[in-house]
């Protein structure tokens, strides 16, 4: 995108702000002031040009693939792209002269990408709330994420297989109001040298299915930040 930008506006001056800049001290807080201080005419970065940046002579910020979150298997992929978009077009605008935001999807009538053009938050608050009472989603239930990793793929999936038809006769049994969601692999498949595979459970106590287990190599997080 940088070298986009630089072969299409040879006559202005253009920075960037990602990790790879981040990484080396003082150079994000170089690239900076030098946009703040007009020493910079674009400045071309990831998300961290959305955060905290408050430079009043912006006046036009262009979101490039801001729906692509929205296709990650996670249940608040919604929610934090809207977030992120409110913030990425808040940052034009800030001084005495007005700002306009380019937002490129290729989703544009998703209700988050909507609400955020629009600036209609209640809208995206609404149509969200109501996604997540339809599949017993917080705050209308309780979720568990399971996840087991082992060095050996096949093994790590025959025993996320077998704990997820533990778990659906337990509930079964029981009669309780819990699904049993999985197993699947994990976002991430691998890391450190382990396949991880995950399981996920709904309801109002999914928690109580569990019987204090299960032990190691699972590991069990309740109401999760995200399910990647």
């Amino acid at each position: 995108m940088e070298r986009e930008v630089r072969d299409t506006f040879p006559e202005l001056r253009v920075g960037r702000l990602d990790r790879d800049v981040v990484e080396h001290r003082g150079a994000a807080e170089r690239v900076i002031d030098a946009f703040s201080e007009g020493r910079l005419d674009i400045l071309v970065g990831t998300s961290l040009v959305a955060k905290g940046l408050d430079i009043p002579s912006v006046t036009l910020v262009g979101i490039v693939s801001s729906d692509i979150a929205l296709n990650l298997p996670d249940e608040r992929a919604a929610e934090r792209t809207y977030q992120f978009l409110v913030q990425a077009i808040g940052r034009a605008g800030r001084g005495d002269r007005a700002g306009r935001a380019i937002v490129q999807t290729y989703q544009p009538e998703h209700p988050a990408i909507v609400a955020a053009a629009s600036g209609d938050r209640i809208a995206f608050y609404d149509a969200e709330l109501a996604l997540r009472q339809r599949f017993g989603s917080p705050p209308f239930g309780r979720r568990v994420k399971l996840t087991v990793g082992l060095a050996d793929r096949d093994g790590a999936e025959r025993e996320a297989a077998a704990t997820a038809e533990r778990l659906r006769e337990r509930a079964r049994t029981r009669g309780g109001a819990v699904t049993v969601v999985g197993p699947a692999p994990a976002y991430i498949a691998r890391r450190a040298d382990r396949w991880r595979w995950n399981i996920v459970l709904r309801g109002d106590d999914p928690v109580a299915l569990l019987d204090g287990g299960p032990d190691a190599p699972w590991s069990v997080d309740v109401d999760p930040e995200s399910l990647l």
